[in-house]
Parts: C-alpha cells; structure tokens; sequence
C-alpha cells in the first residue's frame, strides 16, 4: 500500500511517501481502506516534535479520516466488513494514522458513517467534533450528553467561529438547541459562522465587541468555547455570566494568561482546560456517539456553503497539506488517499 511516513521530526519536508506492507487487525481492531484524511493542527505538531516526542521508529501521521472497513480482527463482528466510517484519535498512542491507503484502529474508534454523509464529513469530524463535544458539556448546570434540547435556554459563544473547531461548536451548539455567538476577524469570517449557522457574529476587531455580546445576552453567555484564552480573556470574563464556563482547548498566539483572583470569584466562573488525549475513555465514547447522532440528524455538513471550506490535497502532497495547515488556511485541509 501507499503510505506517508516520518522517521524524524522536523519540518514538512521529513514526510515520505512510500510502500508499505498492508497491516492486518488484531483482535478487537478493524482495519479501514481510507478514502479521505483529515490534518489538525495537533499533526504537524507532532510531526515537528512540537510537545509530542516522537514514540516509534516510523510514524504514518493523522489522527482523523473516513472510509471503509475491509477486515476485523478475532471479536469483532465480521457484518462490520463493508461499513462506510469515520476514525478518530487513529495515530494516538499508535505508530500508524490515517494518511495511508489502509490503517488498523481500535474497533470503537471506527464510528459508522450514514450513506448521505460523504468522506469529506467522516474526515472534518475527529479531532474538531470531539472537542467541540466535550467544550459543551463540561459546565457545571450543563448537559454531560447533546441532543436536541439538550442546550435550550443556554447561549454559546464560539470564540474562532470560522476555525474547525469553532465550525463544530457552532453547529452542534444549534443541534443542541443553543443560541449561538461567533466571534471572528473579518467580514469573510463573519461570512463562514453565519454559513455554519451562528445567530450573531460579532467581529472582535471592530467596535465595543462586549456591549455588542451583551446587548445580545444581557445575562451573559453560559459557554465559551475558546480557541485563544491569553488574548481573549478579558472579552470572556466581560460577557461571562454568574457561574459561567470558559472550555478551552488552545491558546493561539501564546499570549500569557493572567487571572484577576477576585473577579473570577464573583463571577463563580469555571475554567475547563481540555484536550482528547487525557479526556478519558467514557467522554471520548460519549462524544463519539452524540456527533454520530448530530450526522446522522445532518447537523455537521462541511465546505464553503456551510462555513468550511475544503483545502485538498493528494496523497503524495501530504507535506504540502502540513503546509497549509501550519499557515493557517481557513477551514479543514484534507488528503485524498484512495477513490
């Protein structure tokens, strides 16, 4: 099979594309004849050895994809040859991800993919709707599960709401019921959360971005998922409501973050750090199974016209895809691995 391979980390260019022998499931694992790959962030951080020391000799990258399952090992029931799925958390703890023409996952970690939703979906999904999953169910008078209604009553801001992260909290937020706030940069990023299905964008960089929030909620917002805590914690804290919760699962730019001790204790505010690795095996099942429900409901649709637009690239290319991922390419880059 065709594969894409690292032995050391660095930049873009230590990615290799080879032939590798096709792995075979053990017991308890499918293996999946990939059609399409998803690229994180979280990838080419490992890649470049950025806060992830590399484990194994060789690593094929990705944690996120979709595709077929075309064998089970010895435990897993053979009617699962033939499903359509999509993977997450594949390179987790494992030497082999997804940007190969076939990979072996944990049984669980093969989630099935409904007929009407595409590859393209079963990719963007993973990493991005398993945080977003776990940004919105961590407060304390929160849900721990999403369904519809789940979040009625509740108001969501999603800081970022033109990133992938950002995309999935907007829309499984308003599967769930919420009403939703984006916060973006630009007008075309005002665009993209209100594709994806926010009800009030606000840009950041314009105006008096609190009053707007609040004139919006006079209340306050009750979760704020944050993509970027050091910059903007005192916009958070200023539309946080009384016992509110701030989700976190990144801090770009790198901006230090500073707490006002008293402040945080009036507001009884909640600061949830998360990130899937250490999230636990129940969140991560949890998770799985309310984002396949929200698929299966066709809450999670992707490209332009829904707020995410595909970057794509074929299997070959897979250090350029790193590429457009490390600059920051607005929406979800993809790989093309098999037709």
């Amino acid at each position: 099979m065709k594969a894409i391979v690292y032995r050391d980390t660095g930049a873009p260019d230590v990615l290799r594309f080879v032939n590798r022998d096709l792995p075979e499931p053990g017991p308890g694992e499918v293996r999946i004849r990939v059609a399409v790959s998803g690229v994180n962030p979280t990838d080419w951080q490992a890649r470049s050895g950025v806060g992830h020391p590399k484990q194994y000799p060789e690593v094929t990258p990705h944690l996120d994809g979709a595709g077929t399952i075309d064998a089970v090992g010895e435990g897993v029931d053979r009617s699962r040859v033939g499903q359509r799925v999509w993977l997450f958390m594949a390179a987790a703890g494992r030497p082999t991800g997804t940007a190969a023409e076939f990979t072996v996952v944990p049984a669980e970690q093969a989630v099935l993919l409904p007929d009407e939703a595409g590859f393209d979906v079963g990719a963007a999904l993973g990493v991005p709707a398993l945080t977003a999953h776990r940004a919105l169910t961590v407060a304390e008078d929160g849900p721990r599960r999403l369904h519809p209604g789940a979040l009625d009553g509740k108001v969501v801001l999603a800081a970022g709401g033109a990133g992938a992260v950002g995309h999935a909290v907007i829309q499984l937020a308003r599967w769930a019921g919420a009403t939703v706030i984006g916060t973006v940069s630009s007008p075309e990023k005002a665009r993209l959360a209100t594709a994806a299905g926010a009800h009030h964008v606000i840009n950041y960089r314009e105006g008096d971005p609190a009053a707007a929030i609040r004139t919006i909620t006079p209340d306050g917002v009750d979760i704020i998922a944050e993509v970027a805590i050091g910059a903007n914690l005192a916009l958070d804290l200023a539309v946080l409501r009384t016992r509110g919760t701030i989700s976190t699962y990144a801090n770009d730019g790198g901006k230090p973050v500073e707490l006002d001790v008293l402040q945080n204790m009036v507001l009884n505010a909640r600061f949830q750090f998360l990130i899937l690795y250490t999230a636990g095996p129940e969140a991560r099942a949890a998770a799985a199974q309310d984002v396949a429900a929200a698929v299966r409901d066709g809450a999670l649709p992707v490209g332009e016209e829904h707020g995410l637009p595909l970057t794509r690239f074929p299997l070959e290319r897979t250090a350029d895809a790193h590429r457009a991922v490390e600059s920051r390419t607005v929406g979800k880059v993809l790989v093309d691995v098999t037709a």
